[in-house]
């Protein structure tokens, strides 16, 4: 007879894994309740919605607040190693989840911060068994670390730029037209590179008006430097990837080779097939 896992055991099964159906619903139970949580926090700070059921939804943030801060502690309890888990990138998210009511206590209007569950719905490719998923997130991850001295450079060239463009705009048009200090030239830049065009800023004379122009001309081209940075990165791992899973090719006829015999099964050529 044989005797059931300590419960301690079970609930790590249960709360940490999905491969059983408690586990799975469990998971699926809990990220119900992380989308209540925050359809609940958005539709609290419409004005007409708090005025009318304020209170109803003060309970209702304390409710999840409890229910998540509970099976925090639980996760804690039933791992095998607590700080582990405490300072692994779930840990940390469950924990950040929990904090922004507390806080309330500190800092009125600090619970809107709840929203930041959205990161523990990340569960649901490994409650799905999405694995696809996973690993084309894990392809876009390579690319970005893989683009970060480049972008890197990139940003601080772009910087550079703004503050040599917001100092000419500033010296330009000076303090009669609304370019009062050379930090908020540097805003006035930021936003005419980036193409956002706020308005609040503008420049009144034909030079500042013409730098205006050749600022906007450049946004456009610096907009697609860092895309085509991370698609080359992309474009290099797909191929390392599909070179990896690609079989052996015959050198006469170049048909794919396949099982374990020494002949191309196309063209009837000699192969040596390398092991593998």
């Amino acid at each position: 007879m044989t005797t059931p896992p300590p419960f301690r055991e079970r609930l790590y099964i249960i709360i940490h894994g999905t491969d059983t159906p408690a586990g799975r619903r469990f998971d699926v139970i809990l990220l119900w309740l992380i989308l209540a949580s925050i359809i609940t926090v958005c539709l609290e700070s419409v004005p007409a919605y708090r005025q009318a059921y304020g209170a109803y939804f003060l309970a209702a943030e304390w409710f999840f607040t409890l229910c998540f801060s509970v099976e925090y502690l639980l996760r804690i309890y039933s791992y095998p190693r607590p700080l582990r888990y405490m300072f692994s990138y779930y840990g940390l998210i469950d924990l950040i989840a929990i904090l922004p009511t507390y806080l309330t206590f500190f800092m009125a209007g600090l619970h809107y911060l709840m929203t930041i569950r959205i990161l523990r719905l990340l569960r649901v490719f490994r409650i799905m068994k999405l694995t696809s998923f996973i690993a084309n997130a894990m392809v876009l991850r390579q690319a970005l670390v893989a683009s970060l001295h480049k972008i890197t450079v990139f940003m601080l060239a772009v910087l550079s730029l703004v503050l040599i463009i917001g100092t000419l705009i500033y010296v330009i048009e000076g303090e009669a037209n609304g370019f009062t200090s050379i930090p908020q030239s540097i805003y006035w830049a930021i936003v005419t590179i980036t193409t956002v065009g706020y308005g609040d800023i503008t420049p009144r004379t034909p030079l500042g008006q013409i730098l205006s122009s050749l600022v906007m001309i450049i946004g456009y081209a610096i907009i697609a430097v860092p895309t085509g940075i991370v698609t080359v990165e992309l474009s290099k791992s797909n191929k390392a990837e599909q070179g990896a899973a690609s079989p052996p090719h015959c050198p006469a006829c170049g048909y794919p080779i396949a099982g374990a015999g020494n002949f191309c099964s196309s063209c009837g050529q000699k192969v040596t097939k390398i092991p593998s």
